[in-house]
């Protein structure tokens, strides 16, 4: 009910405004409808002229080039997988010490092999890999090269899936921490064995980097602070080497081209023969 009424008074508006304006001799005049198959050669016929078009690619056609202003696609970074190298006929963790599985037939083996094996099941395999390079004996496994080793199998494995999945916070801050823990290791072991610490990078294939000696937030006026002072300091080495150069210039000895004759010379040969 309340829309109707807006409609009616909305509508007696309009007829009073209209009646205004035809007493005061304004009058509206409906747009006649043009149909869509007027416009197109309309269009065309615009920019075909050659005062708007001059290009010579389009004389004929009349439309402009478009023009590619997209971004181009980014391409993701692509780490490969540390399960690549797993070969396929290779069998699973669970049935590698049963000997019955080496002897069945071949459909059984791929049923226990890795090619129909799950994601879990190879990263068993691969950490087992992993910790067989660095352990001190078949039985170790509390060490910290074998705690170096099952981090390092985890982290790889949250790097694959966050390239896949770049939005999963949860599991980005579980490879930052076990990224932590793994930093820690590594500095223990490198302060208390050296040389195990270079075995486990070696056959890991891991980098260490050294920790900043302090952490700090890198503000744009810190930064002009620093360009200033690295500035000044190398004015000032610029000016030192120049006061350097003057002052060897200034003691340095006359050459025997220039100097006066020796004493021996001056005596004449009679003095040099005594």
């Amino acid at each position: 009910m309340s829309l109707k009424n807006v409609f009616s008074s909305t509508s007696l508006a309009l007829w009073k405004c209209n009646a205004v304006l035809s007493l005061k001799g304004i009058t509206f005049v409906r747009q006649q409808h043009v149909p869509c198959t007027t416009v197109a050669p309309r269009l065309l016929s615009h920019w075909s002229r050659p005062d708007i078009c001059n290009t010579k690619s389009n004389e004929n056609i009349g439309i402009q080039p478009k023009r590619q202003y997209a971004r181009a696609a980014r391409k993701k970074q692509e780490i490969p997988s540390q399960l690549s190298d797993l070969p396929p006929s290779m069998l699973k963790l669970d049935y590698t010490s049963v000997p019955l599985a080496q002897t069945t037939d071949d459909i059984v083996k791929r049923l226990l092999s890795l090619e129909l094996a799950s994601h879990s099941e190879k990263l068993q395999v691969k950490l087992e890999e992993l910790i067989a390079k660095v352990q001190r004996d078949k039985d170790d496994r509390t060490s910290t090269e074998v705690k170096v080793a099952i981090l390092t199998a985890r982290i790889r494995n949250f790097q694959e899936h966050l390239l896949k999945h770049p939005k999963d916070k949860a599991n980005k801050r579980r490879m930052l921490m076990s990224i932590d823990r793994r930093k820690k290791k590594l500095k223990f072991l490198r302060r208390t064995r050296y040389e195990a610490f270079e075995h486990v990078c070696q056959q890991l294939g891991i980098t260490y980097t050294f920790p900043p000696e302090y952490y700090r937030h890198a503000t744009r006026r810190w930064q002009a602070k620093k360009a200033l002072c690295i500035k000044v300091f190398k004015e000032l080495q610029k000016q030192k080497a120049a006061q350097k150069a003057k002052g060897k210039q200034a003691v340095k000895p006359p050459s025997p081209e220039t100097a006066g004759p020796t004493s021996a010379e001056t005596q004449g040969p009679a003095a040099q023969e005594h």
